[in-house]
């Protein structure tokens, strides 16, 4: 298994370090005292060009719990390509720190930072993907049904980050996968195209539809916000284009799906109903926890 370097989308991954990922992260999760030290002496930049709750603190926490230590830079900091370039800020990073981990609004500030920095990047959230949610819903997944290539999900909603990141996921896990969207609210087609060549190799199934009905059969469902961060939609519009798709105890009766998933923040009374954001269904909370150990399992992986 060749070792891993960066991570700014889960397309990098093969299927067996997908694997191991999930594996350390559980064993992380179980034994943390094994851990304590793995990253004595590392200090990460934690870059943030948006706002952000579970990611800055799983992060922070994470690091803490596994003995390194994080600095916090927001736009207050500089704002990178106006106060200097994106390639400046790599570079002087690299000076101090031994990885970055960045949640930015494009993909090419990444890239421009790996490019540049010469130590690990991890993608916290960019346009076009968002890997370590995605690593945090797989391993949610596996704790709550095992083996992933029996596993059945449904994505409801925008073909955001969230969704191309499930699609790789899904791909290299051999799960089976439905994107349920509104007209012209699809994935990416590139992303897409990324996600069908892994699931030849892996023997995943990706499917996408426009009506809530193709979700029957899946064991959970997942859903996001109507509109992503930095984007706006009047109210008005958002309903007319996603009020077909609210998710409710309910609608996941009448399809026969046992959980929810999410990964928050939610929008109550609009993606999803607050009844059944709060109900023994919803895996939103073992989903976020996750996100601490998927996220300390890659950073493991990079400078341990």
């Amino acid at each position: 298994m060749t070792s891993l370097h960066q991570l700014l989308s889960l397309q990098e991954l093969s299927p067996e370090q997908l694997q191991h990922l999930l594996q350390l992260a559980l064993q992380i999760k179980h034994q943390p005292a094994l851990y304590q030290q793995a990253l004595a002496g590392k200090s990460i930049a934690l870059l943030f060009e948006k706002p952000s709750l579970r990611t800055r603190v799983s992060f922070d926490v994470g690091i803490h719990k596994l003995g390194g230590h994080s600095v916090y830079l927001d736009q207050q900091n500089g704002a990178m390509g106006k106060r200097e370039t994106v390639e400046d800020f790599g570079r002087n990073l690299a000076c101090w720190t031994d990885a970055i981990v960045a949640r930015v609004y494009t993909q090419s500030t990444l890239e421009k930072l790996a490019a540049s920095s010469g130590i690990p990047v991890v993608n916290a959230l960019s346009d076009l993907y968002h890997p370590c949610q995605a690593l945090a819903d797989l391993l949610t997944l596996h704790e709550t049904f095992g083996d992933l290539s029996q596993v059945q999900l449904a994505f409801v909603g925008d073909g955001n980050n969230v969704c191309h990141s499930l699609m790789l996921g899904a791909a290299l896990a051999g799960m089976k996968l439905v994107v349920i969207t509104p007209p012209n609210h699809g994935p990416d087609g590139h992303v897409l195209q990324q996600a069908q060549a892994i699931a030849t190799k892996t023997g995943a199934s990706l499917s996408l539809s426009h009506h809530l009905s193709e979700a029957h059969g899946s064991q959970a469902i997942y859903t996001d916000t109507w509109v992503s961060m930095g984007e706006s939609m009047d109210a008005a519009e958002q309903l007319r284009r996603f009020g077909d798709y609210q998710l409710s105890s309910a609608v996941l009766e009448r399809l026969g799906i046992s959980y929810l998933m999410h990964c928050l923040p939610a929008h109550r009374g609009q993606e999803v109903t607050s009844e059944l954001l709060d109900s023994k269904a919803a895996l939103v909370l073992q989903q976020a926890e996750n996100r601490m150990h998927a996220q300390n399992a890659v950073l493991v992986q990079l400078l341990a």
